[in-house]
């Protein structure tokens, strides 16, 4: 990149990984880059904690472009997101996604 800056093959992947996790998670004025200029989708409750993994983003801006109804490689986010540090911001998805699961009960016979 011509940065100046060396880094070690993990730092890249982790540096990577954070700039990917930009594109879902909003900024400091409440946007998603993903969401790009479509208000219904950054601001109405019913749509602003629905992402889509587009197949691709724009460069310059990070929106979302192309088919969203097919997942493909752009589902592995939710992986990188996963293992982000604690000390990065949260999605600030309104459920909780560390809730455990319901114990099932004992099947009668």
């Amino acid at each position: 990149t011509h940065s100046g800056q060396f880094m070690h093959l993990n730092e890249i992947a982790d540096e990577l990984s954070r700039r990917l996790g930009r594109l879902f998670r909003r900024d400091a004025a409440g946007k998603r880059a993903v969401f790009g200029a479509r208000d219904k989708l950054q601001n109405d409750p019913n749509f602003h904690d629905h992402l889509p993994f587009n197949e691709y983003f724009h460069g310059d801006t990070g929106e979302g472009l192309g088919a969203s109804h097919q997942t493909g490689w752009t589902a592995l986010i939710a992986q990188l997101l996963k293992e982000q540090p604690a000390d990065e911001p949260a999605l600030n998805h309104t459920a909780n996604a560390t809730s455990t699961p319901a114990k099932s009960e004992p099947k009668k016979s």
